[in-house]
């Protein structure tokens, strides 16, 4: 489908990709990391056509359609499910034609061309991805005109995925969707029957919804099998091999040095001496894998304050000349609280977030908290409300007008501005660094409480493993909001539900959360075709019936597999506990020795039993999981 050649190209005096070469083919979905500013945007566009190599080629299967998201949202006066269905121009073209033709040979082909591109499901097709994409029935009805700019993304993304091209290019999709979407777009990517080549450092999504990662580093193209966690394991794997096989030249050219030093000026050994020479010349040295350094967070410090941290009495939260967004909240957010608000796009998690932040007063009710306490508040919008031409020493001095120069800039050196960053203007930066120095003046005064909203959004995965690093260390409490399952899962102990007006705790982890969302989908589709005349109730007891007992065996493993689980975790604790106990090694070496050996052989034995339970249990619980998706199709 996409063969990449020994591709060479330049940015300036940076050499972005030297002969790289890499072969995707047709069916695969394959999964494009790097570290930012390595190029990988750069190869979409040079796959598109918009720019060209220096050396080299890239070929596309001839016949093949390529579908991306342009740079540009729609947004005319047309609702949001005409935009979609306008999208496909053949489509659009052979319903107009129809119309005039007069032809009936004409008309025949006409028809059974529209046939052939499924013209009778395509209003149906479309609906469902606006549906998965967040939006509702009456809001695919309203212009595309009334959404903002990310909204409208996600309607130049849901054209694309109509479409349906061979190849399908996506560059950072999840940016500017929800955990919902991203949850939604993971198994429409899943099924997708094309090829599909996406950007992405979203690690769930790069497990679960890619066959193959391409790997862009130092100019090369190098790609490997599977998810985003095998990759990390392979490529580890291989930086091992490659250690230990420099190792060994080396050692092996000391030993060849080391002879040729004591025999070169021997007249008996110098023919030796000068073929271990010309060995020497031959050898070529062992490039070394090495991961590049990624610069940690560093969040100072909060002095401790006495929980609750915030506590919210019967309170409303909306905007000027609005109705409330939340209505009645009672709340409390203590000092070692680690919360992940969930909840659709438009329900109030960023409304939730301003509140507690001070950025929105509450209309009725109260909000309390001690008077010494800090907020930190990091989101994607502040981003915008960086000086452009300012550095980042200028943004931090200001908030340190009294500091020294020195220590501004070790302040700023803590989040990775060295001297080479520093003192560029903002607008040079990338959306990392600028990340970064959001973070910097987010956490400046020290908070007991820090609100993240999308904080990984232009962050590479070593990054977000840096920030997860850092939020897992920092002392005070955290709320989040993301779409990065992954930092949510890392990160957060307890999860809230922003819904229908209000917050409450959610009972459960994040496959729970996802089993709700279909449960909800497949009450709004059974909502949508309405009751049936002859003894609906029956009929719908009796499908439940069938649901459950087709469930049934996929629950069952997964049920079977943890208490296995629960069962070697106890032998385990029990061994472990019995190899401790100081009355162990009172007896006789020996005695003692026979025993310790048996018993430790044993615990050897129970975690490699443990491992391969939980690698079972994984796998049942994916499989009682796409089992319920399938059901809610």
């Amino acid at each position: 489908m996409l063969h990449i050649n020994d591709i060479t190209f330049r940015i300036g005096d940076r050499l972005l990709f030297d002969e790289a070469t890499v072969a995707v083919p047709a069916g695969h979905k394959v999964g494009l990391v790097g570290r930012n500013g390595a190029g990988k945007s750069t190869l979409l566009r040079m796959i598109l056509k918009e720019i060209g190599p220096e050396s080299g080629e890239i070929s596309i299967r001839q016949t093949a359609s390529v579908g991306h998201v342009g740079q540009e949202a729609p947004g005319g006066p047309q609702s949001l499910l005409e935009t979609v269905l306008a999208s496909n121009s053949e489509l659009t073209a052979l319903q107009t034609e129809a119309e005039t033709a007069a032809d009936p040979h004409r008309i025949a082909e006409i028809h059974t061309r529209l046939a052939d591109i499924g013209a009778h499901s395509a209003e149906s097709r479309a609906a469902t991805i606006l549906a998965g994409l967040g939006f509702d029935v009456a809001a695919q009805a309203r212009p595309c005109s009334s959404y903002s700019g990310g909204w409208r993304m996600r309607v130049a993304l849901a054209c694309v995925l109509f479409n349906e091209p061979d190849l399908l290019l996506l560059d950072e999709p999840t940016n500017y969707l929800d955990l919902e979407g991203v949850m939604w777009l993971e198994n429409f990517l899943r099924s997708y029957p094309y090829t599909v080549v996406i950007v992405s450092h979203d690690r769930d999504l790069l497990n679960k919804a890619v066959t193959h990662i391409v790997h862009l580093e130092n100019g090369k193209l190098n790609s490997y099998t599977g998810g985003y966690d095998r990759f990390e394991d392979m490529r580890r794997e291989q930086m091992e091999r490659q250690m230990a096989l420099k190792s060994k030249q080396e050692a092996e050219r000391r030993h060849i040095e080391a002879f040729v030093d004591r025999f070169r000026y021997k007249a008996s050994k110098a023919k030796q001496a000068q073929s271990r020479i010309k060995a020497l010349e031959r050898m070529k040295p062992i490039a070394t894998m090495v991961d590049a350094h990624t610069v940690p967070f560093n969040f100072p410090k909060p002095e401790p304050l006495s929980s609750p941290l915030i506590v919210l009495e019967e309170a409303s939260v909306g905007y000027e000349e609005g109705k409330p967004v939340l209505n009645k909240l009672d709340i409390r957010l203590d000092m070692d609280d680690r919360i992940a608000l969930l909840g659709a796009n438009g329900n109030g998690k960023s409304t939730f977030a301003k509140l507690l932040s001070d950025k929105l007063k509450p209309m009725e009710g109260k909000l309390r908290k001690p008077r010494k306490l800090e907020i930190g508040y990091f989101a994607q919008h502040q981003l915008d409300e960086l000086v452009p031409k300012a550095s980042p020493y200028d943004h931090l001095a200001k908030l340190m007008p009294d500091a020294i120069e020195a220590k501004v800039r070790a302040r700023l050196g803590s989040f990775g501005f060295g001297i080479d960053k520093a003192d560029r203007p903002v607008e040079s930066l990338s959306g990392g660094e600028k990340a970064r120095l959001m973070f910097a003046i987010a956490t400046f005064k020290k908070p007991q409480l820090l609100i993240m909203d999308e904080p990984t959004n232009h962050l590479d995965v070593d990054s977000r493993e840096a920030l997860i690093h850092a939020i897992n260390e920092y002392d005070g409490a955290v709320l989040l909001i993301s779409h990065d399952r992954h930092l949510v899962n890392a990160c957060a102990d307890r999860l809230w539900l922003v819904e229908n007006g209000d917050v409450k705790r959610f009972e459960g982890d994040l496959n729970d959360y996802r089993r709700h969302l279909l449960a909800l989908r497949a009450g709004e589709r059974a909502e949508k075709r309405g009751p049936r005349v002859n003894d609906n109730r029956k009929a719908a007891r009796q499908m439940a019936a069938d649901e459950r007992k087709r469930l049934a065996p996929f629950k069952r493993a997964v049920e079977t597999a943890e208490k296995t689980i629960e069962k070697l975790e106890l032998q385990k604790s029990l061994l472990e506990a019995k190899l401790a106990d100081p009355t162990l090694y009172e007896d006789p070496l020996p005695a003692t020795a026979k025993r310790v050996t048996a018993m430790q052989v044993e615990l050897g034995d129970v975690k490699a039993s443990l491992d391969a339970a939980e690698a079972d249990w994984v796998t049942a619980e994916e499989a009682y999981a796409d089992a319920q998706a399938a059901a809610a199709e």
